[in-house]
């Protein structure tokens, strides 16, 4: 599954970024077992944020390509965990998925299809996953959207 994995990317035109450093006191990632917990990342791409509210100046449609840019920095982070080696990834089991929005902002789960979306064009059957989407009032450094997740890896 390694290069069937890699092989989804080029296709899909994505390289992933070098994972994101910690900008406080937590970790990236922790691997327990064969569970891997990706701490939240933020849509970021060569160094630029999307930033905004849902409801307020950001469409359903950015915010999709926000979420998918989290997928693409988790998949970094895993890429990174697994040292390189992403053929460990079993399964994407869950998505934790926040949106800044207003309190009329109804659609998170539509924002957030643009990560589950992209996990699953990615890794196939292997990418669906549980997952949850709420409103926030705000995210760090202004971000639109952040996502979590928690992966099933091979040992």
């Amino acid at each position: 599954m390694p290069q069937k994995i890699q092989n989804r990317l080029k296709e899909l035109n994505i390289i992933l970024p070098q994972p994101a450093a910690p900008v406080s006191n937590y970790v990236p990632f922790v691997l327990s077992g064969t569970t891997l917990y990706v701490s939240g990342q933020l849509p970021t791409k060569d160094g630029v944020m999307v930033k905004g509210c849902l409801g307020k100046g950001v469409t359903v449609e950015q915010g999709q390509e926000a979420a998918k840019l989290c997928a693409v920095n988790i998949l970094a982070q895993v890429n990174g965990a697994l040292g390189g080696d992403l053929g460990r990834v079993v399964r994407c089991v869950k998505l934790g998925g926040f949106v800044a929005s207003t309190a009329e902002f109804f659609d998170h789960p539509k924002v957030m299809n643009g990560a589950s979306d992209f996990l699953v064009a990615v890794l196939g059957d292997a990418g669906r996953h549980a997952r949850f989407a709420v409103g926030v009032a705000a995210l760090p450094f202004g971000a639109a959207v952040e996502v979590d997740a928690v992966f099933e890896v091979a040992s």
